[in-house]
C-alpha cells in the first residue's frame, strides 16, 4: 500500500466579539472564550484537515475553505473535516488515522478527551486521537490570547 503523512497546525485568537462560542474538537464549550475566524475557527478540526489534504495533494485549508469562499463562513469543524475526507478520497486516498494536539491554557480538556475523540473520528471516519498540553504560561497561547492545535495523518492509497 502507498502511505503518506500530513502535519497541519492550527492557530486562532481569542474572539474580541462578546458571546462568541468556543468550538474546539468538534464540540462547543459552554462558558468558554470563542476564537475568532471565517468559520467556527475549530483550531483542532482545521490543523486536521490540513494534515488530510495536504499529502493527498488535495488542497490546504485555505484554497479549500478561504475566507474568499463565502459558503463555509460559519461552518463547523466537523463540517470542514467531512469536506476534507470527501476532497482526499476523490484523490484517490483515504484516511487510516489522525492525531491532534491543542495548545492552550483553556479550556481544561481532559474531561471530555474521550467525547472529543468520539466527536472528532465521526467526522474523518476514522480514529483521531485528542491531547492538549499547555505552555506553561510562555507565550500568546500561555498569556490566554489564543489556541494553536497541531495535527498528524496517516493517509493510504485508496
Amino acid at each position: 500500500m502507498d502511505f503518506r503523512v500530513g502535519t497541519g497546525v492550527d492557530v486562532h485568537a481569542y474572539s474580541t466579539e462578546a458571546g462568541r462560542p468556543l468550538h474546539l474538537a468538534c464540540l462547543r464549550w459552554p462558558r468558554e472564550r470563542g476564537l475568532e475566524g471565517h468559520s467556527d475557527a475549530d483550531v483542532a478540526a482545521h490543523a486536521a484537515c490540513d494534515a488530510i489534504l495536504i499529502p493527498a495533494g488535495a488542497g490546504d485549508l485555505g484554497t479549500a475553505f478561504g475566507t474568499e469562499r463565502p459558503e463555509w463562513a460559519g461552518a463547523s469543524g466537523a463540517a470542514l473535516l467531512a469536506e476534507s475526507v470527501r476532497l482526499v478520497r476523490a484523490a484517490g486516498w483515504d484516511v487510516a488515522n489522525v492525531s491532534v494536539q491543542i495548545i492552550g491554557q483553556r479550556p481544561r480538556f481532559a474531561p471530555r478527551r474521550i467525547e472529543a475523540e468520539a466527536a472528532m473520528s465521526a467526522a474523518v471516519g476514522a480514529p483521531v486521537a485528542v491531547s492538549a498540553t499547555t505552555t506553561d504560561r510562555l507565550g500568546f497561547t500561555g498569556r490566554g490570547e489564543g489556541i494553536a492545535a497541531i495535527a498528524t495523518a496517516l493517509i493510504r492509497r485508496g
